[in-house]
């Protein structure tokens, strides 16, 4: 009996072998370099995930080089990119591989997403880029090319939806290629069809796509509720003591904890930014403050959040500090600062001192 998906799998991977973009990932069949990609490009654009990902090659080139690499250096590597998790699972999972796998990446699904960060969708990825397996994928791009292809009312928002179009991804992959197969159907979804004005004219499964020849693609996949993200004002102090800045460490199970942070935090109800940071720095520290100068405000969008950043330089009033509300504290030179890794938004602070000369 003919497969009925035939069709659709010779076009795709014809265009595919014309169109698709030269990407460093592509061009290797290691299973780590393909795990490390995938676990980039998770939420996160493939221009801002190249040069990360060449600086993550040329660092740590192999799983043991991640395994044995201190957990601070993995991180400071990561900075910027955020969703810190992603790191701290590649580098748990690398330590995994090496004690119990014999240095090697699991070639199966089931096998794969017993590691720490790795869920369905990347252990498909993996298992069939590296490895060759007939396994399906469905990320964000592939659940919006099955919507339209098949007029599936569905979005995956739901695990029934969500089951749906998995078993539609599973339906397609075909025996030979399904790796090339998987990030043809990627490709298609981040470069014709797109979220708003999709290039149908373009699109290699024009007159296959349901959609397409009902005139009804604005319509595929349904809209998903918009989430309203919250809004946080943040104050933060730069403390300067002796040409050396005062930093601390993110507590153990905080949000992006192990990372680097300036002293302060959230702005209460009729506070100014100025009054919230002396209030802050008084419960985090146990010392009073004199603030010198605000010198700058930071803007920066985080999944579920907005935060607008309030930056002072200080000095303290007291001598004696006694830090709760972090792992570890340190007095760092200028020329030390950038060794460590920092939100992003403090990144920007740092980037400010260090080019002003605040601490000089």
């Amino acid at each position: 009996m003919p497969n009925p998906n035939q069709n659709i799998q010779r076009k795709l991977l014809a265009w595919y072998d014309k169109e698709k973009r030269d990407l460093p990932w592509r061009n290797t069949k290691d299973p780590y370099r393909i795990w490390v990609s995938e676990i980039m490009l998770q939420q996160t654009q493939v221009k801002t995930v190249i040069p990360y990902y060449e600086r993550w090659i040329r660092t740590f080139p192999t799983i043991e080089s991640l395994s044995n690499a201190p957990e601070q250096k993995v991180l400071k590597l990561w900075e910027g990119l955020g969703y810190y998790s992603r790191a701290k699972n590649l580098k748990k999972a690398s330590q995994i591989i090496c004690k119990e796998m014999n240095k090697e990446l699991p070639k199966t699904v089931k096998a794969l997403q017993k590691l720490p960060g790795i869920g369905r969708y990347t252990a498909g990825a993996i298992s069939s880029i590296a490895f060759g397996l007939k396994v399906p994928v469905l990320d964000g791009n592939i659940k919006r090319v099955l919507s339209r292809l098949f007029c599936i009312n569905e979005n995956g928002t739901t695990s029934a939806s969500e089951k749906i179009l998995w078993q539609k991804s599973e339906d397609l992959v075909p025996d030979r290629r399904p790796g090339d197969f998987n990030q043809a159907l990627m490709e298609l979804g981040a470069t014709i069809c797109t979220p708003n004005s999709p290039l149908c004219q373009q699109c290699p499964l024009q007159n296959k796509c349901e959609a397409f020849l009902k005139v009804t693609v604005g319509l595929f996949p349904p809209l998903k509720k918009k989430i309203s993200s919250k809004k946080i004002e943040v104050s933060a102090g730069i403390i300067i003591k002796n040409n050396k800045v005062y930093i601390q460490q993110r507590k153990k199970n905080a949000l992006m904890e192990g990372l680097w942070e300036f002293p302060g935090g959230k702005r209460e109800k009729e506070e100014s930014p100025e009054e919230c940071l002396e209030r802050e720095i008084k419960e985090e520290m146990g010392v009073t403050i004199n603030i010198l100068k605000k010198i700058m405000t930071i803007k920066h969008t985080y999944t579920q959040f907005r935060v607008t950043l309030h930056a002072f330089t200080c000095e303290l009033q007291s001598k004696k500090i006694s830090p709760t509300e972090c792992q570890q504290w340190k007095w760092v030179s200028l020329s030390n600062l950038k060794k460590y890794p920092f939100p992003a938004a403090n990144v920007k602070i740092v980037k400010y001192i260090t080019q002003n000369k605040l601490l000089i």
